[in-house]
C-alpha cells in the first residue's frame, strides 16, 4: 500500500497550483454525508479483514474550514498489473468530475484501518507528500471494526508543523528529534469533523429513526464483551514487544558510544603523557593524528520508527480505555437496576 501512495502523491504536485494555500491552518472539516457513505461502501465491497482500502478526497477550502464534498476510491490491483498508472487514473477521474461540474480539487485522502492500526511509516510518508504539495491536505481514518460496534469511527489527521520540518530535513537522529522537541504526542494533530446533510436527508433520518424497532435500540445495552477488547490487547502487546526491541537497540548504541568515548579519552591521555616525556628528552612531539578517523562513531538507530510505535501504542491504549469505560458504565447501570429491583 505504501507504493500506491507514493506513486499517487506525485499527482498532488500537479494540482497544488490550482488549490491555493492559506496562511491559517485547517481548524475544522465539513464532510458531506454522501462521502461518508461512499467510504463505508468502498470498504464493504473491497475490504476483507485487515485489507486496507484507500481513496482520494475532493472538495474546497473556505477560510479555515475544509469542505469535503466528494471522493473516489483507488482500484484494487496486483503487482502483475504493470500497465496500471495511478497518477493517470487520478487525473482522468478528476477531469471527468470537472466536466460534470463537480468539485475536483484534491484535498487529501482516506484510508481504512484494522483495530486502529494506522500509525505507520507508510502513512507518515504519504501524508507528508500530500501536505507538502497541498498545505490543507488531511487524511481520514475510517475504522470499520469500531463502526460495527454501533458508532461511526471517522477521524481526520494532519502532520504537526514540527514534524513537517523534521520530514523536510530528513534527519531522524536522536539529536535532531531532541532539538525539535518531537514526541509521539506531537506527531499528528486531530482536526474536528462535522458531517453535513441536506434538509431532505435529515428529514429521512428522522423518519427512519421513528420506524426503527425497539429491540434494535436495546442492543446497545448488551453486557457481553465482544472480541474487540481481546484483539486490541493482543495488538498492544505486539507493539510493546517491538518497542522493547527498539529500546534494546538504543541501549546497545548508548553503551558502544560511551565505550568509544572512554577509549578516545584514554588515547588522548597517553598521547599527552608520551609528548611530555619526549619533550623532557628534547625530542619533537608526535605528529598530529585525526582522532575521528581512528574512532568512527557508531551509527545511531533511527528514532522515527520508535516514535511511530509509541504513537500506535498510545492509540491502542485510547481504544482500550474507550471500550472498557463503556462496558464499565453498562455494568454499573445494571448493578443499580438490580439493586433497585
Amino acid at each position: 500500500m505504501a507504493s500506491r501512495k507514493e506513486s499517487s502523491a506525485a499527482s498532488t504536485t500537479v494540482m497544488a497550483s490550482t488549490s491555493g494555500t492559506l496562511d491559517s491552518p485547517v481548524k475544522q472539516i465539513q464532510i458531506e454525508g454522501l462521502v461518508v457513505l461512499k467510504i463505508i461502501k468502498h470498504y464493504q465491497e473491497e475490504g476483507q479483514g485487515s485489507e486496507v482500502v484507500q481513496g482520494v478526497l475532493l472538495g474546497l477550502v473556505v477560510e479555515d474550514r475544509l469542505e469535503i464534498t466528494n471522493c473516489f476510491p483507488f482500484p484494487q490491483h496486483t503487482e502483475d498489473d504493470a500497465d496500471f498508472d495511478e497518477v493517470q487514473y487520478q487525473m482522468e477521474m478528476m477531469r471527468s468530475l470537472r466536466h460534470v461540474n463537480i468539485d475536483h480539487l484534491h484535498v487529501g485522502w482516506y484510508q481504512s484501518t484494522f483495530y486502529g492500526s494506522f500509525v505507520s511509516r507508510a502513512l507518515l510518508d504519504s501524508q507528508f507528500s500530500y501536505q507538502h504539495a497541498i498545505e490543507e491536505s488531511v487524511v481520514l481514518i475510517y475504522d470499520p471494526i469500531k463502526t460495527a460496534q454501533g458508532s461511526l469511527s471517522l477521524k481526520a489527521y494532519r502532520l504537526t508543523p514540527k514534524l513537517m520540518e523534521i520530514c523536510k530535513e530528513k534527519d531522524f537522529t536522536p539529536e535532531a528529534l531532541k532539538k525539535a522537541s518531537i514526541g509521539f504526542e506531537h506527531m499528528f494533530e486531530e482536526v474536528p469533523i462535522v458531517i453535513k446533510n441536506s434538509h431532505l436527508i435529515c428529514a429521512l433520518l428522522w423518519d427512519l429513526e421513528d420506524k426503527s424497532t425497539v429491540a434494535d435500540k436495546h442492543e446497545l445495552l448488551n453486557l457481553s464483551s465482544s472480541n474487540h477488547l481481546e484483539k486490541s490487547l493482543q495488538l498492544l502487546m505486539d507493539r510493546v514487544d517491538d518497542m522493547s526491541q527498539d529500546i534494546v537497540k538504543y541501549n546497545t548504541y548508548s553503551r558502544n558510544l560511551s565505550k568509544q568515548q572512554q577509549q578516545k579519552h584514554q588515547y588522548t591521555q597517553r598521547r599527552q603523557q608520551e609528548n611530555a616525556q619526549r619533550q623532557s628528552r628534547g625530542e619533537p612531539p608526535l605528529p598530529e593524528e585525526d582522532i575521528t578517523k581512528m574512532f568512527k562513531p557508531p551509527q545511531p538507530p533511527p528514532r522515527m520508527d520508535t516514535l511511530l510505535i509509541a504513537g500506535q501504542i498510545n492509540n491502542y491504549c485510547q481504544n482500550v480505555k474507550e471500550f472498557t469505560s463503556q462496558n464499565l458504565g453498562k455494568l454499573f447501570m445494571a448493578e443499580a437496576l438490580q439493586e433497585h429491583n
